[in-house]
């Protein structure tokens, strides 16, 4: 079997390797559950490549991604449920329901009027879903109420994110960001406390707690959480990778290094960045 851009092909591969005598012992037992965290890990690692602006990462990274949909597909047909054909059917009318003013006559001129007619489609397809359910004898979305549009699947920097801008829409929100660093303090004392009484379940609710409150900062100020927090890997990585290039030109080595002489470096580091930026 040879390599083809039509997409007929992956599916033919993925077929090939879910065959129950000359398949691939792998992937013929995965389950949706198994291949689920493959499934998050691929999305990251797209994410990864648009970040470094890797052009040919990107490219090889979507294939891994969309084996992931295909591998999916391949698990729901063999039991009867749908097919890849159906998951391109039900995109391709939901994108074209949900851009009227592309497809069909409306107006929407300008992103808000988008925004607005997006969520408002979103809404009515929400309620066919849950009637389509209903009908079917199966229950309700397992999250109901006004927050039960925001998925619990998503990172949880994402989640909490999205949890306080579904409810900021209803005025439960701070005005400023001032306000918010109090709270953090608040919460960094409740830690202190917690770590002082020795209760790590108690520490872990805290630090949730401080974790919610510096997102809601972010949101505030405009820096998406998840990018923040990356930025700081990225700094973290770089100058950890400088305290080891310093150490090994040394003739030192990271697991006899101090702590003292690490932070030495570290402290050099971060002089450096200051002076190029």
């Amino acid at each position: 079997m040879e390599a083809s851009k039509d997409i007929t092909r992956l599916i033919e591969i993925m077929a090939a390797l879910r065959d129950p005598q000359t398949g691939c012992p792998w992937d013929v037992v995965q389950t949706f559950e198994t291949i689920k965290p493959y499934t998050i890990e691929e999305a990251y690692e797209v994410a990864d490549a648009i970040e470094r602006n890797d052009p040919d990462d990107l490219c090889d990274e979507l294939g891994d991604l969309l084996l992931q949909v295909v591998f999916h597909a391949r698990i729901a047909e063999e039991a009867g449920q749908f097919s890849f054909g159906d998951v391109v059917a039900a995109i391709t009318k939901k994108m074209i329901r949900r851009h009227p003013h592309v497809f069909a006559v409306a107006e929407a001129e300008t992103p808000t009027a988008v925004k607005i007619q997006w969520d408002g489609i979103k809404a009515e397809e929400k309620a066919e879903r849950l009637e389509r359910r209903r009908r079917r004898g199966l229950p309700a979305d397992a999250d109901r109420g006004y927050l039960g549009s925001v998925q619990r699947s998503f990172p949880a920097l994402t989640e909490a994110l999205k949890l306080q801008q579904r409810a900021a829409k209803v005025g439960f929100d701070w005005s400023t960001a001032e306000p918010i660093l109090d709270k953090v303090e608040e919460e960094i004392g409740e830690l202190r406390e917690a770590l002082k009484a020795g209760r790590p379940d108690k520490v872990a609710d805290e630090l949730g707690d401080l974790f919610f409150a510096l997102v809601n900062i972010g949101r505030h100020v405009g820096a998406e959480p998840e990018q923040a927090l990356r930025g700081t890997n990225t700094k973290f990585r770089r100058r950890f990778g400088h305290i080891e290039t310093e150490l090994t030109a040394a003739g030192e080595t990271l697991e006899a290094a101090s702590l003292e002489r690490m932070e030495e470096l570290w402290q050099a580091a971060k002089a450096i960045e200051r002076q190029i930026g």
